[in-house]
């Protein structure tokens, strides 16, 4: 039998059931439909989430100390390890520029113009934080002055929006309170580092002169000095970034107050902007990995349905591939009878199931504010995984056909 004519009896024998070859094509329609929109939506959100993080690459070394094999975020589980006297030997560190410590003050709330707002922590560092940043006025805090530095998140919690020169109360969590004057307010991109979570969340900065006094004696020196959770090493410029990573390591390794006072379980982290990026991305195609193999479940499940709709096909045409056999065709013209249709029963879910995929994705997009972007690459896996489905689903029963005797298919009722 010609390949041609094979075509032409699958079609035929696909529209004589419309509904029903349109409910066997609906598990495929969904399974790449699905497939689809989980990849687009997850490549959109990689690509907006990696563009935030990357799009102001910094020559910065991150580093914290936390549990042991923890893969987890920027600072998670620090603890206040890095005195003053491990500060003071990083800046000695060829290569770097800066040394910026990172603390946090705890809070139950700041008051500004008559307005209190909840606020359970800000965040003191030191004036070297701003080198980078971008204020939309006012400058940045001075060490021993009770300033204080907001992002334009943090300044429009209050009724009447803080604006440089306003008086701000912070009361901490111990029960005190302390004033501070407004000088600077931070451009909502700005201030919000790995640390911070990247995310636009509202942002209060003092000096750690005065406000940050968690200390601890020094096992070097035996001073009682400050010491910090997270600490960010500024190198000179980005071809010195590898090396200022490495001398950090191995000072924290080998001479540091910080490897004295880390718990024995705790391991140091010492990253750069690039090591982050990566993780992240990691981490973000892990989680679309995920999601797009729920959505091939309903691939199998349309499999399913495309095998068993061909097996009842086969039964009902019990006779007619008796004649057929009876007239001249062999085993192998009754496979690909079969087989093809099986084939295009995939074939039109996987087409039909792409404008889905788009137009879902699209749908999703706008509802969370997502720029899409299409992976074009996994549109053809997508219809290129429907087609298989056809053919495997369509192997036993259309083998299955090719076996029937034609003289038991003749007498078939």
């Amino acid at each position: 039998m010609e390949f041609l004519e094979s075509v032409r009896l699958s079609w035929r024998a696909i529209r004589s059931h419309k509904l029903r070859s349109v409910l066997t094509t609906l598990g495929i329609i969904i399974g790449v439909g699905a497939v689809i929109t989980f990849v687009t939506l997850g490549a959109s959100l990689q690509a907006d989430i990696l563009g935030q993080v990357g799009a102001e690459r910094t020559p910065n070394v991150y580093v914290w100390s936390g549990p042991e094999g923890q893969n987890a975020g920027p600072g998670a589980g620090a603890q206040p390890v890095f005195t003053e006297r491990d500060l003071t030997e990083l800046r000695n560190v060829a290569g770097v520029s800066a040394v910026v410590p990172r603390g946090i003050v705890p809070t139950a709330a700041v008051s500004s113009g008559g307005d209190t707002v909840a606020q359970r922590q800000v965040i003191a560092t030191s004036p070297a934080s701003f080198d980078s940043a971008t204020f939309v006025s006012g400058r940045a805090f001075e060490q021993g002055e009770r300033e204080v530095v907001l992002n334009e998140q943090a300044a429009r919690l209050f009724e009447s929006q803080a604006t440089v020169g306003d008086e701000v109360t912070l009361r901490l969590a111990s029960g005190e309170s302390a004033d501070a004057e407004v000088v600077g307010l931070l451009n909502s991109s700005s201030g919000g580092g790995p640390f911070e979570g990247f995310d636009s969340q509202p942002l209060v900065f003092v000096p750690t002169d005065p406000f940050y006094d968690t200390t601890i004696e020094s096992p070097a020196t035996g001073e009682t000095q400050r010491v910090y959770p997270t600490v960010t090493v500024v190198a000179n410029d980005f071809g010195a970034v590898a090396e200022v990573q490495e001398s950090v390591r191995a000072y924290l390794a080998d001479e540091s107050d910080a490897a004295s006072l880390a718990p024995g379980d705790y391991e140091f982290s010492v990253r750069t902007d690039q090591d982050l990026v990566d993780q992240l991305e990691e981490l973000l195609d892990t989680l679309t990995n995920f999601v797009t193999g729920i959505a091939v479940i309903s691939l199998v499940v349309g499999s399913i349905g495309i095998a068993n709709i061909m097996l009842v096909s086969v039964t009902e045409r019990t006779r007619e591939i008796g004649i057929m056999k009876a007239v001249g065709a062999q085993n192998r013209d009754v496979l690909q009878l079969f087989l093809l249709e099986a084939v295009m029963l995939g074939v039109l879910g996987a087409v039909a199931g792409t404008p889905v995929g788009v137009l879902g994705a699209y749908a999703a997009a706008e509802y969370i504010g997502l720029s899409l972007v299409f992976p074009l690459e996994w549109f053809a896996i997508a219809v290129g995984v429907g087609v298989l489905v056809g053919v495997l689903a369509g192997l036993y029963p259309a083998w299955n056909a090719a076996r029937t005797d034609p003289i038991d298919a003749l007498r078939y009722e």
